[in-house]
């Protein structure tokens, strides 16, 4: 990070300058590790984290180990903004999925700036806006949507914060980040393969027609990022 130019992340970037330097001596780059745990349901956090570069996800779960993902965070958000904007309690899980690095600070000192400039304050919120959102939609899509769809949805997001067409993933990380089983997610990659939109292999997912796999989603992934867009303002 140099003294003038904030890190790669959206939101850092859209503070202005007086903001930005009441964080900037708070902040430090972290590597986010590939299953790292950022925040537990429940429990209280100590770090708000502002990602450069892979994703985290998102997830809520029940007692019987059963879980969804909600939302999945990368270089447009922030992880931990909003609890720690309140009382500081993580209302889901958040665990990196693909690694990367991100601007972290500790959570006394992210509530020191918050309450000293009003435009962090906003943008945090209007951020806590898009993720609520981006629950609701994914709610909606993984209720009425077939899976196919949800799963074009999903990867296009993925390929989004990744910033490749290969992903390593699994069928079963597939099955639980949008709640079906796993024989769905298996019937359904193959079906996208033979039709030549993606190469499945073991433990990766590599995107091949990227028009294509746009035609599958449905409407979720537009609209929860124009949505976001707007909220930010960088869109009319």
């Amino acid at each position: 990070m140099t003294a003038s130019a904030p890190p790669p992340n959206q939101l850092l970037q859209l503070l202005d300058p007086p903001a930005f330097d009441l964080l900037r001596p708070h902040l430090a780059t972290v590597e986010m590790v590939r299953k790292s745990v950022l925040g537990e349901a429940g429990a209280a956090l100590k770090h708000v984290y502002f990602p450069h570069a892979g994703s985290v996800s998102i997830t809520v779960g029940l007692s019987g180990g059963q879980m969804i993902e909600i939302a999945m965070l990368g270089r447009d958000s922030v992880v931990g903004g909003g609890a720690a904007l309140t009382d500081g309690i993580a209302l889901s899980d958040a665990a990196v999925l693909f690694p990367g690095t991100a601007s972290v600070l500790e959570i006394v000192a992210f509530r020191s700036v918050a309450a000293a400039s009003a435009s962090f304050r906003e943008l945090i919120i209007r951020q806590e806006q898009s993720l609520l959102a981006h629950a609701q939609q994914s709610l909606l899509c993984n209720t009425l949507h077939p899976v196919e769809a949800r799963l074009a949805r999903w990867l296009l997001r993925a390929r989004e914060l990744s910033h490749g067409e290969i992903l390593p993933l699994t069928q079963e990380a597939l099955a639980q980040m949008i709640g079906v089983r796993r024989n769905a997610i298996s019937l359904v990659a193959h079906d996208l393969q033979r039709a030549g939109i993606i190469h499945y292999s073991r433990g990766h997912i590599e995107i091949l027609d990227l028009q294509a796999l746009q035609a599958t989603s449905c409407e979720c992934h537009a609209t929860v990022k124009l949505y976001h867009l707007r909220l930010l303002g960088t869109v009319p």
